[in-house]
């Protein structure tokens, strides 16, 4: 999201250089710097019953026929773990076994975020919550990943274990 106007003071943004860098800041010098800093999001890589979870969120346009891994907005009072603790339970009702294992944390410039992965092991039975319209259980050795976003973490947790997965190519 970007900002046109100061929230300090309500002064319209301007394009300045600050630190050697091009900012947008308050034209009223009240010392407000918009930086864009990315937004964090966590995602978890889900296994149920021997497989990986992928769901489709609903707001995906129709014609895409891809299915990701659960992700979603760290809030302000929770560590990342709780995040991916609480994402498994709201979109898929089911219960995180152990202590989430972080995989690592990776850019998604188009989105300006940077996710926070982790792997999960979980039990119970799924009950997709209205974020989600569907979902699959994918054998491990069996999933693709796709070149950005939450796929290079995919990635990175299939070859920890031993498989070298196929790539999807860019949409």
């Amino acid at each position: 999201m970007a900002f046109n106007f100061c929230p300090n003071c309500a002064a319209p943004l301007a394009d300045a250089i600050v630190n050697s860098e091009s900012r947008r800041a308050c034209s009223a010098s009240c010392g407000f710097v918009y930086y864009d800093n990315p937004t964090p999001v966590v995602a978890a890589i889900v296994e149920h019953e021997g497989a990986v979870v992928l769901a489709r969120n609903k707001a995906w346009p129709r014609h895409w026929d891809f299915y990701g891994v659960i992700t979603g907005f760290l809030e302000r009072v929770e560590s990342p773990q709780e995040c991916a603790v609480r994402e498994v339970k709201e979109e898929l009702n089911l219960d995180v076994q152990s202590p989430p294992t972080l995989i690592g944390a990776y850019p998604f410039e188009r989105m300006n975020q940077v996710i926070i992965a982790f792997h999960v092991q979980a039990t119970g039975i799924i009950r997709l919550n209205d974020e989600l319209d569907d979902f699959k259980h994918v054998p491990p050795e069996q999933v693709r990943v796709w070149p950005s976003g939450t796929g290079p973490a995919l990635r990175d947790w299939l070859r920890s274990k031993g498989i070298e997965p196929e790539t999807m190519p860019p949409r």
